[in-house]
């Protein structure tokens, strides 16, 4: 594949190297250029990047406030409602213990490195100072047996979370939900942090050894699925006529959505999931490599078959329970940390109402379900019923599910495989969704484009982007202050959720309205996303795939300010 002209700005390759310049950072003290540039361009250019980031974090709101915290990546036990396995994690739970704090406050963590590897925390979503990205070339990776400490300010509200950048480690229990609360956004009763995950680790395969099967040169064509629909093993559908106290009697979920069910005709065109979902099964205690298929996620479906499926580190068999009492306006914020699985989520017997994409608000929109893709991030209100009722994620194209519990009342929650009817009807896609007017980011600057073509197939399992795999990659390049366009192209048979560091970027749809703000958007097979990106945080950002399996074999990139 050719390598195609990769920079919004015109470019001297006589001064930047095809490797690029390496952003200093100036918290560690550290600086890193291309080799290829002459010493005193390099000192320049890594001077003006210092300066440039230091004016970035002095510009932030400063609250004043400091929120500190402590995190201690290991090697532990944990328990998964059953099976006990032995993974790494921040302590000794899963997800880590929460972040909490407001905006305008200055984050200060520790991370003592317990593990016999490098390691290193990125904060996800959080447009931060680019020496705490938390990922290199950026920030140094953290050796084994030493300490670092993140200190950084939080500019926006919204629901982010941290993990490492680091090998294959995301594909454990290195992850923990970031909350930055807005003291404006109170408009509801209680608060649901659900974190989805895809598992294998210490129960399954592990990470490198399912690389090493996806990689090998001689491995075995992938088996063939059968087409079969999706559909509940219950009929909630007839159950959603009956009333509440009749509902929450029986073992189906309390389901009083009559009301609901006819508001829905005002809202958008919702994506239709009846289509047949196809899938694989994987047998608990087993996990590698296969191929289901999802309509929505226009094919392919992921690498892997895992052995478990988690919402907040359980298990179906043994899910959390959140409290609330009928009535009551529940925020839930979903943060799907899966390496290679997108989630189909749906609350039996309610709808939701959609406020955010990954902590930026839209227009609230109402739908049924909601599909979220690898380190995507929603946040819903639901209005919550009387009864008992499974909070379900069907892990999409691969014929197995997570689950939790929301317990308003009296009643019995279903069997572990319940798949209530919700799943099929209203499913919420980014292409619904709208960024409300006080976060949009405008109209890109005319002739500036940056093409983000993602390249690559199953077979070779050579992901690249822009032709090149990370190692040979041709950065692309920006300016401050700069509104380029980013198109995002997509040839290949798979779908790629993407994902931008130190920024958020405002989806165009067809009709070249604005969309929903992202940092992290699926692009799905044969087709493109444009949008418009406003270059406002200086430095040296990595941009990849967020399947842990396709980053890791090379697809991604760099976005380089230049001076």
């Amino acid at each position: 594949m050719p390598v195609l002209p990769t920079s919004g700005v015109p470019v001297d390759r006589a001064r930047l190297s095809r490797r690029g310049f390496m952003a200093a950072g100036i918290a560690g003290g550290f600086a890193l250029a291309a080799c290829s540039e002459p010493k005193s361009q390099v000192s320049g250019s890594a001077a003006q990047m210092s300066a440039a980031i230091a004016a970035a974090e002095a510009a932030r709101p400063h609250s004043g406030r400091t929120v500190t915290a402590s995190l201690q990546p290991q090697q532990t036990q944990i328990d998964l409602g059953g099976p006990v396995v032995r993974t790494l994690a921040f302590g000794s739970t899963i997800p880590g213990t929460l972040i909490r704090a407001k905006v305008g406050d200055e984050l200060v963590v520790t991370v003592s490195n317990r593990l016999d590897h490098p390691t290193s925390v990125h904060w996800h979503g959080i447009a931060l100072r680019n020496d705490m990205d938390g990922a290199e070339p950026a920030t140094p990776n953290i050796p084994a047996g030493q300490d670092f400490t993140y200190r950084f300010s939080v500019p926006n509200s919204g629901t982010y979370w941290a993990h490492p950048h680091t090998g294959l480690d995301e594909d454990t229990g290195l992850y923990l939900p970031v909350i930055i609360d807005d003291p404006t956004e109170g408009d509801y009763d209680a608060e649901w942090i659900v974190v989805l995950d895809d598992w294998t680790d210490g129960v399954g395969k592990s990470p490198q050894q399912l690389y090493a099967e996806l990689t090998a040169p001689n491995k075995p064509p992938m088996p063939t699925m059968s087409t079969t629909p999706t559909t509940s093993t219950t009929s909630t559908t007839s159950t959603t006529s009956t009333t509440s106290t009749t509902s929450t009697t029986s073992t189906t979920p309390t389901t009083s959505t009559t009301a609901t069910t006819t508001s829905s005709s005002s809202s958008s065109t919702p994506t239709s999931s009846t289509s047949p979902t196809t899938t694989t099964s994987a047998t608990p205690g087993a996990s590698g490599v296969s191929v289901g298929r999802s309509d929505l996620l226009g094919g392919d479906a992921g690498d892997i078959a895992y052995p478990y499926y988690l919402i907040n580190g359980r298990i179906p068999a043994a899910p959390t329970t959140f409290n609330a009492k009928p009535g009551q306006r529940i925020r839930i914020r979903f943060i799907n940390t899966g390496s290679d699985t997108a989630f189909r989520v749906a609350l039996a017997g309610h709808s939701m109402v959609v406020t955010h994409t990954d902590g930026y608000p839209v227009v609230p929109t109402q739908v049924d379900a909601l599909l979220i893709g690898m380190a995507e991030r929603y946040d819903v209100i639901v209005t919550a019923a009387d009864g008992v009722f499974p909070l379900v994620a069907v892990a999409e194209g691969k014929n197995d599910l997570a689950r939790a519990l929301l317990s308003t009342g009296a009643g019995n929650p279903p069997d572990p495989g319940f798949q209530p009817a919700e799943l099929t009807r209203r499913v919420g896609t980014i292409e619904m969704f709208t960024a409300t007017t006080p976060v949009n980011l405008g109209r890109p600057d005319p002739n500036l484009n940056l093409p983000v073509v993602l390249g690559g197939d199953m077979m070779q399992y050579n992901w690249m982007i822009n032709g090149e795999p990370y190692d040979k990659t041709n950065p692309l390049h920006v300016r401050q202050g700069q509104h380029p366009s980013i198109t995002f192209d997509n040839p290949t048979m798979m779908y790629h959720p993407i994902h931008l560091h130190g920024h958020t970027f405002q989806l165009l749809k067809a009709d070249g309205t604005a969309g929903a703000r992202k940092d992290t958007v699926i692009v799905l097979p044969k087709q493109k996303v444009l949008a418009v990106l406003v270059a406002d945080n200086p430095g040296t950002w990595v941009m990849h795939c967020h399947n842990t399996y396709h980053q890791f074999a090379g697809m991604m990139t760099r976005l380089d300010y230049i001076f």
